[in-house]
């Protein structure tokens, strides 16, 4: 049994070595189908956790309201935040919305967390400087456009609290805000400013919460909320979230096709290589059928080498795989991707399944040869 699987062996490597060039092909087929479908399948586990961090550039996925008529109460949202993925959680910011009027015109002031307005709106766009002293403020483009209002110019503003107790302030500008959305018409200050003009500390009126997370694991978080702070309603911004869905979904599909795509062209790679090797060992197949070997054996013969060719093109495949999801991702994301190891097994795994089927039809063709035929005149 030794013997038999020793000069099994031995024949194997010959008959690659003496056959090396379009074994090389062969072998470059399956080492190019497992580097994509390893690259591929690594991308699309890594993607949505990478596209998820760059769709946060646009906005919230997520905001708190009061469940009531009353405005919602800071520590409750800080509650509320406690339940959300400490990783995953981009920030939360504030908004409180208030009447004011400035020479007459009534506009809307609006008081919030600058430096939490960086992490979850990184899509503000601020001609000048962020406040950051007291009384300073940002004024919407379209209220600058209007009311001709440049970054250094102090604004007279007055309106009245909750109470009905009148207020006046005088604010600095130091820069104006353009976003294309309803933030260009309002006046944005620091909430402890407003808190300090209107004399009501601790609310808001809506919170936004941008986080890292899928539509699922949001509505989950967003049901743990309502359940543990009565007080608040967590809802989910769809515009966002949807958006998010659908280019992940035709992204990780079209990654999908594409590796399929390169399976069936390593597969017919394959396949060419083995019924041309065939071919030109028809002679001796029908040497081996002649002096009494059975279909089987051929056919195992071959399938060997398919297993081989399948392992080694895998294993260099798998290398290169991993090589190329790490560029992909270093160069579209500026980021390193995760690497699930388990793949890599997988990845040779389907090499092999590959090139075994590959096989199939070239190895029909070897068991049907006649060896009366071939041999003919020999």
């Amino acid at each position: 049994m030794k013997k038999n699987t020793s000069f099994m062996i031995k024949m194997l490597c010959c008959s690659l070595v003496r056959r090396r060039s379009r074994m090389a092909a062969a072998l470059l087929g399956i080492a190019i189908g497992a580097a994509v479908l390893l690259g591929m399948v690594t991308l699309c586990y890594d993607i949505p956790k990478q596209m998820s961090k760059e769709f946060r550039s646009y906005g919230a996925n997520m905001v708190l309201v009061s469940s009531g008529r009353e405005s919602m109460n800071l520590d409750d949202a800080a509650k509320a935040v406690r339940h959300f993925p400490e990783g995953a959680l981009v920030g939360m910011t504030p908004f409180r919305y208030i009447p004011v009027r400035h020479n007459m015109l009534p506009y809307t002031a609006v008081g919030t967390d600058f430096d939490a307005v960086k992490k979850t709106s990184p899509y503000w766009r601020v001609s000048g400087e962020w406040p950051a002293k007291e009384n300073e403020a940002l004024v919407g483009a379209d209220i600058a456009e209007y009311a001709r209002i440049s970054p250094g110019r102090t604004l007279a503003i007055d309106g009245r609290n909750s109470k009905h107790a009148k207020f006046e302030a005088n604010i600095t500008i130091t820069g104006i805000v353009k976003t294309g959305g309803v933030e260009d018409g309002f006046i944005f200050m620091r909430l402890p400013d407003m808190e300090a003009m209107t004399e009501e500390k601790g609310l808001a009126d809506v919170a936004e919460i941008s986080c890292s997370a899928g539509e699922k694991e949001l509505q989950d978080i967003a049901a743990v909320v309502r359940t543990d702070v009565p007080s608040l309603e967590a809802r989910l911004v769809k515009r966002v979230i949807q958006s998010e869905a659908a280019v992940l979904g035709k992204l990780e599909m079209l990654l999908y096709l594409v590796t399929l795509v390169v399976l069936v062209l390593t597969m017919i790679c394959v396949a060419t290589t083995m019924m041309t090797v065939i071919m030109e060992r028809r002679r001796e197949i029908g040497l081996k059928k002649a002096l009494g070997a059975e279909d089987r054996r051929i056919a195992k013969e071959f399938f060997a080498e398919g297993v081989i060719l399948g392992l080694v093109g895998g294993l260099c495949g798998a290398i290169c795989g991993l090589l190329f999801a790490q560029f992909v991702s270093a160069s579209v994301f500026d980021r390193s991707v995760a690497v699930e190891f388990y793949l890599i097994p997988a990845a040779i795994a389907v090499s092999v399944l590959v090139t075994v089927a590959a096989c199939l039809l070239p190895v029909r063709r070897a068991v049907e040869i006649e060896p009366a035929l071939v041999l003919r005149g020999e």
